[in-house]
């Protein structure tokens, strides 16, 4: 564990903002900062200012389009602010959680739209604290730590 980063801290999930952002649809924050304390605690992590927009198919394809050069609809998309803060377990960053995929994609997974927005939220902490999912086995490391902190 790094000095910086206490994630036992009554502060590990201070650093988290819910900006709602979609029209109809939301999510509740303290489930949000529930799966944040938990994924601080369990990757040794500390949240000094992180951003999640609940967003809708326009908002996250814009973003998506503009900055990765990806021109379609995806769930969500990360942007980390200081790689230098993170080596220290300091997380900065924005994600932006499609509401309107998790709205769709709910009924085919046999969750509800919370359920999928949050692993959403938790698969876009997960990038700003460093995993990477190009590769199948990244991916699949990935969703099994979505799995992790969405159970508990």
């Amino acid at each position: 564990m790094t000095p910086e980063a206490d994630p036992s801290s009554p502060e590990a999930s201070g650093g988290i903002t819910v900006h709602a952002e979609h029209s109809r649809l939301t999510l509740d924050p303290s489930q949000i900062n529930a799966l944040a304390s938990r994924m601080a605690s369990g990757e040794i992590v500390l949240w000094r200012e992180v951003g999640i927009i609940l967003g809708d198919h326009d908002l996250v394809r814009d973003l998506n389009k503009t900055w990765l050069g990806h021109d379609w609809n995806t769930d969500v998309v990360s942007f980390p602010l200081d790689e230098d803060a993170r080596a220290r377990g300091l997380i900065e960053g924005e994600v932006y959680v499609d509401l309107d995929t998790a709205e769709e994609i709910a009924p085919e997974v046999g969750a509800t739209v919370a359920q999928e927005a949050l692993r959403y939220v938790a698969h876009g902490l997960l990038h700003l604290i460093g995993y990477d999912d190009a590769t199948n086995e990244e991916r699949e490391h990935m969703r099994n730590l979505e799995d992790r902190y969405l159970a508990r």
